[in-house]
């Protein structure tokens, strides 16, 4: 059948996926169609907006590496990722540890390191020398060891490691296994707010609608534990700023800590990770 209409062609296309195999991928695809139909017709889409917009997703392809995911950025700074980690990782109990976004600077196989053990791996590296210690454990406060922590964070210059160089150097990242009491510990420097990279198309778009580029200070952690649903997490600072205005919308309150000050100058962060069975 001709579309003679708008309506009547988005109703052909939705038709054209009747005969898919997979149940899920038939209910995907004609949603989408749906819904970027509807899209379309509501902001009367122009030839110039829609080649605009297929020349902004071939360029945010462009900008994609192994140590750089474009479309990450952009699916964080439209709130896209947020809405899937509340869709899929709800905490499930409200004693647990709230989940947030991964980012696009996660490195799988960190090295494993020891309790205590410092995760700055470069002389160079400034920054507030601070300590992030607590536990593991379940939403009863029992502890759990063995659990393995994944962490990582940017370095006082608001650069993850692989930001500064094509190869991992593993500055301010690191695994750390809980002990028999679920204590963890490790040394490290206070986090800084920074600006996502904003020298691509996402940057490109924030400055067009005149939105900033800086995320609120934090350390990312990743916490599983054999039995119990792991979590992809934040510890944010809570003297940061950009709390209020964190561009990927990554910030929850009970995710906000503060880092103390010691005799000694240095910094302290006590922190549990709470997990629920499952």
């Amino acid at each position: 059948m001709m579309a003679t209409s708008e309506s009547e062609l988005t109703t052909e296309v939705i038709a054209s996926f009747n005969n898919t195999s997979d149940p899920r991928l038939k209910e995907i695809m004609q949603s989408l169609v749906k819904h970027l139909h509807a899209f379309a017709r509501e902001i009367r889409i122009t030839d110039e907006e829609w080649l605009f917009a297929i020349e902004f997703l071939t360029q945010t392809g462009k900008m994609c590496s192994d140590v750089r995911q474009e479309f990450i950025l952009l699916s964080d700074t439209l709130g896209l990722s947020s809405l899937v980690d509340l869709i899929n990782h709800s905490k499930g109990d409200d004693r647990a540890t709230e989940p947030t976004i991964l980012g696009p600077f996660h490195v799988a196989n960190s090295q494993v390191l020891q309790y205590g053990d410092s995760i700055v791996a470069r002389a160079l590296t400034e920054g507030e020398p601070a300590i992030v210690r607590g536990r593991v454990v379940d939403v009863d406060g029992n502890p759990i060891s063995n659990a393995m922590i994944d962490v990582w964070q940017t370095d006082a210059n608001g650069l993850y490691d692989i930001q500064e160089s094509t190869e991992v150097s593993g500055n301010l990242r690191g695994l750390f296994k809980t002990d028999s009491d679920g204590k963890y510990e490790f040394k490290t420097i206070r986090p800084v707010p920074y600006p996502i990279p904003a020298d691509g198309p996402v940057g490109k778009m924030l400055r067009s609608v005149n939105r900033h580029e800086w995320r609120a200070a934090h350390i990312h952690a990743i916490v599983e534990a054999p039995g119990y649903r792991q979590v992809t997490t934040h510890i944010f600072d809570k003297e940061s700023k950009y709390l209020d205005s964190d561009t990927v919308f990554g910030v929850k309150g009970s995710l906000i800590k503060e880092f103390k000050k010691q005799p000694d100058g240095d910094l302290l962060l006590e922190y549990d990770f709470v997990l629920v069975q499952g």
